[in-house]
């Protein structure tokens, strides 16, 4: 992997880890780290999954609005720019990984970070995490794709509510709505989480990845166009090597063991 200030990318096996790592700034996000996750997602390789986690005591608290000068995102002209040019690239990176990626919540995912924790495909947070859209506290809109997802994640009366209100979402509270795949205890996150990234990559990821665009596709196609888009990923999904070996261990009565191709 390339060489990074703001971020850590470790792989393990199958197994891409990227970390947010300003635990001094809450893993504030600025553009230089937007471009870095941008930079290590788009070359994971042959990696199976990734996990999305923060270093310390929060996954990230949004954009930077406190950095220096150079790097920092106050100003519409200038937040157009960033948005144009370093998140809203990263964020469509993330969201369009043929592989699954698993994020993990502590402590704050507001702004910005809120957007990148929602653009995984399993959001897991601890009883400390929370949720938060903090732009109406600070005379903004959501940004980060977030007016897109939430609505869709809950349903318009509670993304009206996160968004105009700028109100926390913990942990329990956002599993009970629907905003994110589970809750745990802070002391289990760790665990759970990476016990669900290793069975996802060793799951048939190319079958994964079709999942993972027809469903996107289909929140806004019609119902013929999503089952003309099932039936082309389930000719690519049934051309590999993963479906041979998951028809042979049912008729063999074992457990499948997918090599990702």
């Amino acid at each position: 992997m390339s060489d990074f200030e703001m971020i850590k990318a470790e792989r393990d096996g199958p197994v891409l880890t990227i970390t947010l790592n300003r635990p001094e700034r809450l893993n504030a996000c600025p553009p230089q780290m937007a471009d870095e996750i941008f930079t290590a997602i788009r070359d994971i390789g042959d990696a199976r999954a990734v996990l999305l986690r923060g270093e310390g005591r929060a996954f990230c608290s949004g954009a930077d609005l406190a950095a220096n000068a150079e790097m920092s995102v106050s100003g519409g002209d200038r937040a157009f720019a960033s948005l144009s040019q370093h998140y809203n690239p990263m964020i469509q990176a993330l969201a369009a990984l043929p592989v699954p990626v698993v994020s993990v919540v502590q402590g704050p995912a507001a702004g910005v970070g809120c957007s990148l924790a929602l653009a995984a495909d399993f959001v897991l947070a601890g009883k400390s995490g929370y949720f938060l859209q903090a732009f109406v506290n600070i005379g903004l809109v959501p940004d980060g794709g977030s007016s897109w997802m939430l609505p869709r994640l809950i349903g318009t009366a509670q993304a009206t509510r996160m968004m105009m209100l700028g109100e926390k979402i913990h942990g329990e509270e956002a599993e009970r709505i629907g905003l994110i795949y589970r809750c745990v205890e802070d002391d289990a996150l760790a665990g759970e989480a990476q016990a669900l990234v290793e069975r996802l990559a060793n799951g048939p990821t190319v079958a994964i990845g079709q999942m993972k665009r027809t469903l996107r596709e289909g929140l806004q196609a019609d119902f013929p166009a999503t089952l003309a888009a099932e039936a082309n990923a389930q000719r690519i999904a049934g051309s590999t090597q993963d479906a041979v070996e998951g028809a042979m261990a049912f008729l063999q009565k074992r457990k499948a063991e997918f090599k990702g191709s």
